[in-house]
């Protein structure tokens, strides 16, 4: 296919900048690239493409170097300029500016107004628990500004293809948050607890400015809210919040059910299992979006239909592939987990017990929750956020109701069930418009796969389970539960890739040849 000459001569210096915004390059491996991305539709021929460089150079929009190309080749590489990116930095400046407005506005009120929302969402609390929540909310709303603060890095480190510190982000937060317990709880409590959030958001922010800065990129606050980019923003903005919120607001709703039960120590239970859920499934999961959101965006700003679709699939189906046997390990583990993690001081055996009780209810919607959050992405790189909204607002209105009716009959394992029911309807809800449409990922070999994973994951667990109830109990303490954890975890995985490699799929098949390699290299 080939495109009209004035038409790629009108919109070729646009092309250049965009495609080096992925990172540097010397002129061929620009024309390939181009050629690549366009499915043939864009080829530049080198008397067209190196004017527009040396044009574009000597304006101080891109600078050139020397580097030796992996052919061995020395070439003749360029990369942008500060003045290059800067419609995409003065963007970022108004982005940054509106989420930072916004998120203070929303914890300036959050402080203000704790108690009524501690009323609200908490209303079986006594006063005196009531209180400590009321304290607790004020030092924990400003999470919020530091929230869209990190997000709105994370966006601008994405968009320059830089994914490596943005998808480790959560890894940083949560190691303050273990750290904490392991070596300081005892000494701060609950206030120090608070406090340990708040520092793990902040990082999440201050650990991505060294690669901004790498970047050349330097904020300036910008209000223009009224230019195209920015419209596009908040026609997306509120579909991506409830998308982004629905966790939060869904604990937030087993909170005010949960106060109701055993004096209030519901709340305890469920916010120690959802976090210990989102740790371990979050950290996974969310590296896999941070990476995939940018690359959907470019295949359909390239309108690369197939392979936005495959790209998808891929996705999922590795995905599955890890978060069906981490969602079995912890219903098999949560016990031992729990106690090895909280037990000790306050949080005493009948806290274990609802905790880890609540653990292994919640941990079922675990595939749910990797599947909302991938296929919510797959319709923000589109810019549809009418189905994630809609999706979001149902899953939040099924949580609600089933804990309604589960709550006082099962008590937090009717509450952990209702938001593992909310994570599965949220992502079927997203999945069937692609499934009518013919762009979903259940196919028969899909589904084929899905069993053997299922097969693999079963098998798994009941390793797992095995040797949990072997070592249990063969060293005191702490010492005993990290034993059994221990020899647990390994006992899976020695169960797990094995039957996956027997059962023939992918990425058991993968992760052979890579032993097969260190091995051989060993």
């Amino acid at each position: 296919m080939k495109f009209d000459k004035g038409l790629i001569a009108g919109s070729s210096t646009l092309l250049v900048l965009t495609l080096l915004e992925s990172g540097d390059m010397y002129g061929y491996q620009m024309i390939e690239e181009l050629s690549r991305r366009s499915n043939d539709a864009f080829q530049f021929q080198e008397g067209t493409l190196y004017p527009i460089l040396h044009g574009l150079e000597k304006g101080k929009y891109l600078s050139g170097y020397q580097q030796q190309a992996p052919s061995g080749r020395m070439r003749k590489y360029y990369r942008l300029t500060r003045k290059g990116r800067e419609p995409a930095f003065r963007f970022a400046g108004c982005f940054i500016t509106v989420m930072g407005l916004l998120s203070a506005v929303l914890s300036v009120l959050g402080i203000l107004f704790a108690g009524p929302l501690v009323s609200l969402f908490a209303d079986g609390y006594d006063a005196q628990t009531a209180e400590l929540a009321v304290s607790l909310t004020r030092v924990m709303f400003p999470t919020v500004l530091f929230t869209g603060v990190a997000f709105s890095f994370v966006g601008i480190l994405q968009a320059m293809d830089r994914f490596n510190v943005p998808a480790l982000i959560s890894t940083v937060s949560n190691l303050v948050i273990i750290g904490y317990f392991f070596f300081l709880d005892e000494r701060f409590g609950v206030y120090g607890l608070a406090a340990a959030y708040l520092l793990g958001w902040l990082l999440q922010a201050v650990v991505q400015a060294p690669s901004l800065r790498r970047l050349d990129f330097r904020y300036r606050p910008d209000f223009s809210f009224r230019s195209e980019g920015m419209r596009k923003a908040f026609a997306l903005m509120g579909p991506v919040m409830i998308s982004t919120w629905v966790q939060p607001i869904n604990l937030t709703i087993n909170t005010k059910f949960g106060s109701r039960l055993y004096e209030g120590a519901g709340v305890s239970a469920m916010e120690y299992s959802t976090n210990l859920y989102l740790v371990i499934a979050g950290v996974f999961i969310l590296s896999i979006t941070n990476v995939i959101f940018p690359r959907l965006s470019r295949l359909t700003a390239e309108h690369q239909e197939g392979a936005f679709r495959d790209t998808l699939r891929q996705t999922i189906h590795g995905s599955l592939f890890f978060v069906l046997p981490m969602a079995a390990g912890l219903m098999v583990l949560a016990r031992p987990m729990v106690s090895f993690l909280y037990g000790g001081g306050e949080f005493d055996e009948f806290s274990v017990s609802i905790t880890s009780e609540a653990l292994v209810w919640v941990s079922l919607g675990m595939v749910g929750y990797g599947l909302q959050n991938i296929l919510s992405r797959a319709y923000f790189a589109r810019q549809k956020g009418k189905v994630p909204l809609a999706a979001g607002a149902a899953s939040i209105l099924v949580n609600v109701l089933l804990c309604m009716a589960l709550a006082q009959r099962m008590g937090v394992a009717g509450l952990a069930l209702s938001s593992a029911v909310s994570s599965t309807v949220y992502a079927l809800l997203l999945d069937i418009p692609l499934e009518l449409r013919g762009e979903g990922v259940l196919s028969r070999s899909f589904l084929l796969d899905l069993g053997k994973m299922a097969l693999a994951t079963a098998l798994m667990a009941v390793g797992a389970w095995a040797v949990a109830g072997l070592t249990e109990g063969l060293l005191p303490g702490k010492a005993g539960e990290l034993l059994t954890l221990g020899a647990s975890a390994a006992a899976g995985v020695a169960v797990y890739f094995p039957a996956a490699v027997l059962l023939r799929l992918d990425e058991g098949q993968l992760a052979l040849k890579m032993v097969k390699r260190v091995w051989k290299r060993g």
